[in-house]
């Protein structure tokens, strides 16, 4: 029988429903202030746990995802029966949806996960529904960006934790090859490095390579143990219940291809 929510899960889902997206460091702080009235202590996930059995008839749930700019873990509240950007279409006008679909396929279509504003901005000229002038793509850009659906940095753009959690099927669905998993985590990678190996050509995030080869020191690639040509990242210590959930030294079964196609 499902445990029903008590008020500090009611608290807690409501946060979630304001923000959209949080990072589990504030999560757990969170969870413990809203549980301070509660006798009841339980872990955060099977807390959350206990929550998305309540929003499974509703279609929604609070998943976990890791940022690809820091590694740090992130639980984003989804709605899982909208999988297209059309999800968006409340808060932005139809030819903003196409520009955002638009930087997508430049991120997906790059080497290193990111799509320069200069190549966003050439995109409005060949807007289906209407096109943009240059500072109406900067207005919206700055808005995808404060809405957590981007992240920029020095004028590129990238998918953000949330948008990668949020539209993960979507991603699958539309790119489907064109995009792969982490090889460490086997969440969708864009920021990320790559073995070199032509009969190889795993993924993995960059966070992901840090952790791995702080345990590995030899520079092979976690799968064909080829050399590993990339400079290794560092990122700031993070405890054990911020790394990700699969083992880093548990290795999956490559798939049979890994060349790179352009989407038609």
């Amino acid at each position: 029988m499902a445990i029903p929510m008590t008020e500090s899960h009611r608290r807690f889902l409501q946060t979630m429903m304001n923000g959209g997206i949080m990072e589990f460091s504030k999560a757990k702080i969170l969870h413990r202030n809203c549980c301070e009235d509660q006798s009841a202590h339980a872990q955060l996930d099977e807390f959350i746990d206990v929550i998305n059995t309540q929003l499974q008839p509703m279609f929604m749930q609070i998943r976990k995802g890791m940022s690809e700019d820091d590694g740090l873990q992130y639980y984003a509240l989804v709605n899982m029966a909208e999988t297209d950007v059309t999800r968006m279409s409340s808060d932005y006008a139809d030819n903003e949806l196409e520009l955002f679909r638009k930087t997508m396929d430049l991120i997906v279509d790059s080497e290193n996960g990111t799509a320069s504003s200069t190549d966003i901005l050439n995109c409005a000229d060949s807007l289906q529904t209407k096109k943009m002038k240059k500072k109406e793509v900067e207005h919206v850009l700055n808005r995808l960006v404060q809405d957590k659906w981007l992240n920029e940095k020095r004028g590129d753009y990238a998918m953000s934790t949330r948008c990668i959690i949020e539209m993960e099927q979507y991603i699958r669905n539309v790119y489907q090859d064109l995009v792969k998993s982490c090889y460490i985590c086997h969440s969708l990678a864009f920021q990320s490095q790559s073995c070199e190996n032509p009969g190889c050509g795993i993924k993995v995030h960059l966070p992901c390579v840090a952790r791995y080869f702080k345990s590995h020191t030899d520079p092979q690639c976690p799968a064909c143990k080829d050399y590993w040509p990339h400079e290794i990242p560092v990122f700031p210590a993070q405890s054990p219940s911020q790394s990700t959930s699969s083992k880093e030294n548990t290795a999956p079964t490559p798939s049979a291809s890994h060349s790179r196609r352009k989407r038609k």
